[in-house]
């Protein structure tokens, strides 16, 4: 069944056209925020976690279980035992200080283009879930198309500043060759920012080949237009498929988000600072890496936080540890002067329940307290990330929009002429038909289009729909409305072309001959 024919009845092109002229669809620019950051830590404090990170680089070492990157090593002179890479404090500190605090993001489309760092901050959708939950709430495994329409909706949600790479795994085609056809997807569906595939270092230089046809051969050389997420195995490992991918993109000058990956209490101490100690030596020591590749390249403080719950050993989010080491995380990517990536809206429920909400909003509150740059996982991620659901997809979508008000900070514009309107209206009247109100009632409050704040007779009038009905019904919607934005020909068919050789090339299976 087409996109036009789900739940509707196929309407004109005139008729989506006017639906579409009174649907706010434009892209947010990038958040400047205005708020005060939560910073738990004093001076001490932050020098404290910075002396033991060190420490651990000095004295303990990082693993770095690639050949390639050991030669590195020894050639800026570092100390290296077998894969165990010691890092004197005095390098870390001078290699990282070339990484830049701030740049530009182009898309294809210019007038996406997005300044970053410092102050600036932007949201990216979920990535990597092996399930989603779909337009009629059903939990399976997903298919290129099931991606193409999360690439869409990303394009149409004004929030999301990005369009990610495999929000959710398409199942329908060999893992050896899915990392082409999610770039395309990218590309295609959306003229915005996107991720690139990781999963192997040739994968990735697919990647930048892609990107040198959608941009032009050695525009990427010297402008960031997509980003790589490469986490590191905690504690203290980073492997050899996450640093080939990494060199991919340094080379390139592409941002690297360079991620441990902490389950805290499993996989660092059973204690909030001493797991921020081990998480920041272990950043550290790929960020200090991406400058030995390339002198400069731009590179992005990451992590994944979560803590384990001991009685079951799952992963829980919304916790409140994970919010202080996400105010800590902040404090210590702003102290090294590196932009900073962190994880948002996580939930561990198994549907889009109270538990999914109060967990997402949690987190997404500390995530704008805490000044992160690229706020990842900004929508849809459920079941600690096993699906993709698409209902909250859309919720959380309007919640990083209702945030990006929020840390927008206090408008003072109309100061002046609302008091003046106090007097106007004086004791006992009321405002509703006040020029002022009249003027600025629709950016006065921010105005939710998925929450019911109805009375409960209207609500049950109009059949008790709840969220993630309405949910639904709102993604049915945008996708029937989204408009291809279009790829110059000649190089989508470079695109089609380059895909077709590629996957001539690479066997139709994985490594384990796993056929689909």
């Amino acid at each position: 069944m087409s996109v036009e024919a789900v739940g509707t009845v196929r309407r004109g092109r005139n008729a989506r056209r006017s639906i579409r002229q009174t649907r706010e669809v434009a892209m947010l620019p990038a958040l400047k925020r205005r708020l005060p950051l939560t910073e738990p830590m004093d001076q001490d404090q932050i020098q404290r976690i910075d002396l033991a990170s060190m420490h651990i680089l000095e004295n303990t070492g990082v693993h770095f279980r690639d050949p390639i990157a050991i030669a590195d090593w020894k050639k800026v002179g570092a100390k290296v035992v077998g894969e165990t890479v010691y890092l004197d404090r005095h390098m870390v500190r001078e290699l990282i200080s070339t990484i830049p605090s701030d740049f530009i993001y182009h898309a294809r489309n210019p007038a996406h283009n997005l300044p970053f760092g410092n102050d600036h901050s932007i949201f990216v959708p979920m990535t990597g879930a092996p399930y989603l939950r779909d337009l009629n709430d059903i939990r399976r495994n997903p298919t290129l198309d099931d991606l193409a329409d999360f690439h869409k909706l990303s394009q149409m949600l004004p929030s999301m500043h990005s369009s990610a790479h495999h929000i959710v795994e398409p199942y329908d085609h060999p893992i050896s060759q899915r990392h082409l056809r999610i770039t395309y997807s990218s590309m295609r569906y959306s003229d915005k920012t996107f991720m690139g595939m990781t999963t192997s270092p040739k994968n990735a230089e697919d990647v930048m080949d892609m990107c040198d046809i959608l941009f032009g051969t050695g525009f990427i050389d010297d402008h960031p237009v997509v980003t790589g997420n490469c986490n590191g195995n905690s504690p203290l490992v980073w492997d050899e498929t996450m640093l080939g991918a990494m060199r991919a993109f340094c080379r390139r000058n592409q941002p690297v988000l360079c991620s441990p990956f902490v389950l805290g209490g499993a996989n660092t101490p059973a204690s909030v600072a001493p797991s921020v100690a081990q998480l920041n030596a272990e950043a550290l020591s790929a960020l200090a890496y991406t400058q030995v590749i390339r002198k400069g390249a731009p590179a992005i403080y990451g992590h994944y936080l979560s803590t384990v719950s001991m009685k079951s050993g799952a992963p829980m989010a919304g916790t409140p540890e994970i919010s202080l080491m996400n105010f800590m995380i902040g404090q210590m990517a702003r102290f090294y002067d590196v932009p900073c990536r962190t994880s948002n809206t996580l939930g561990g429920a198994k549907t889009f329940d109270a538990q999914a909400g109060y967990e997402s909003a949690t987190t997404l509150m500390a995530v704008m307290m805490a000044g992160a740059n690229y706020i990842c996982h900004s929508a849809g991620w459920n079941e600690a990330g096993m699906h993709c659901s698409i209902a909250k997809f859309i919720v959380d979508a309007e919640q990083c929009a209702m945030a990006y008000r929020m840390a927008e900070g206090i408008n003072w514009d109309d100061f002046d002429e609302a008091v003046s309107a106090i007097a106007e209206v004086g004791p006992g009247g009321h405002y509703l038909g006040h020029p002022h109100t009249l003027e600025n009632f629709q950016r006065a409050f921010f105005m939710p289009n998925m929450f019911d704040n109805n009375s409960i007779e209207q609500w049950q009038a109009e059949g008790s729909v709840e969220i993630t009905e309405r949910a639904l019904t709102e993604a049915k919607s945008l996708l029937r409305d989204y408009e291809e934005p279009k790829l110059d020909e000649a190089v989508h068919e470079q695109l089609r072309d380059y895909i077709a050789r590629r996957e001539t090339e690479i066997p139709a299976a994985d490594a384990l001959n796993q056929e689909f």
